[in-house]
């Protein structure tokens, strides 16, 4: 007779294994509690005491080690994912969730069955795995993550977990614009563009010692692919790399709006909001006092 304790050993180990998998095939991966919502914060993070992370009003580095910042805690790291930190949270997880955009993918969550018959009728077919109520269709490509886009359907791919249900069926293909177009909405006359980049610039007057193109543009370039590359802890990754940017160039002048555009750019296809993109590099300006 197989005991309560032995059904509920094999399902962390599943839920584990399930997660290295994910890891090893580039899909930060992480464990959820009851509800299938991720664990909550630590005692460190408690009342934003860490600094912040993306779901977060603030920027800072958090480095915490436990799964506890929902989807940005994520991680393809399988010494992260097999620590003695999150031990814990998989002794007790009772499902495994991955962030679709940290592994260049997005969701299509069909929470009906009539949402399944209108895609059906009106999305290109692409891998699909069967849910509780319905079915998550994946596509390759990224793109922001939206609620309630029509009845029954929800996208998720940046700054979103959606829950892993197996491999699934059929072979993925490209993001279609009828997705994209279903988070369009008319921009308000009265708000900037989303996207505009709103942070100052020329901020720095002192005697520039390096106003080259090949030191500033090495510079930028290394600054994109170290956001682009980071795989976990994003929001930090962003917070240090503006760091690290101002404290080269933030007090000559060196940076112009183009510059800073493709710093937020890079922030942002890895799933920050404009928001978080303008906070974390007001924190960083406050932090060097440029």
């Amino acid at each position: 007779m197989t005991h309560p304790t032995d059904i509920r050993r094999d399902h962390w180990a599943e839920h584990l294994r399930n997660a290295l998998d994910l890891a090893a095939a580039g899909v930060p991966a992480l464990p959820l509690s009851r509800g299938k919502r991720p664990f909550g914060n630590c005692t460190a993070c408690t009342g934003n005491a860490c600094g912040g992370r993306p779901h977060m009003k603030a920027a800072g580095p958090c480095q915490c080690p436990k799964p506890c910042h929902g989807w940005a805690a994520a991680t393809t790291d399988p010494a992260v994912l097999t620590s003695l930190e999150w031990a814990a949270m998989w002794r007790e997880a009772l499902a495994v969730a991955y962030h679709p955009g940290g592994a260049g993918l997005t969701v299509v969550d069909l929470d009906t069955a009539d949402a399944v018959t209108w895609a059906r009728r009106t999305l290109p077919a692409t891998r699909t795995v069967a849910s509780t109520r319905g079915e998550h269709w994946i596509y390759r490509g990224t793109m922001g993550s939206s609620n309630a886009v029509r009845p029954g359907v929800d996208i998720k791919s940046t700054m979103a977990y959606a829950r892993y249900l197996g491999p699934g069926t059929g072979t993925m293909t490209t993001l279609p614009d009828a997705v994209r177009a279903l988070a369009v909405k008319e921009p308000s006359p009265a708000r900037p563009a989303p996207h505009a980049v709103t942070a100052p610039t020329g901020f720095g007057s002192g005697e520039c010692r390096h106003r080259t193109p090949a030191y500033l543009e090495r510079g930028i370039h290394m600054a994109e692919q170290r956001i682009i590359e980071a795989r976990s802890a994003v929001h930090a990754t962003v917070y240090r790399t503006f760091l690290a940017v101002l404290s080269a160039h933030g007090g000559c002048g060196c940076l112009t709006d183009a510059h800073i555009a493709r710093l937020f750019a890079a922030a942002q296809a890895k799933g920050e909001s404009p928001r978080h993109c303008t906070d974390a590099w007001a924190n960083a300006r406050a932090a060097l006092g440029v």
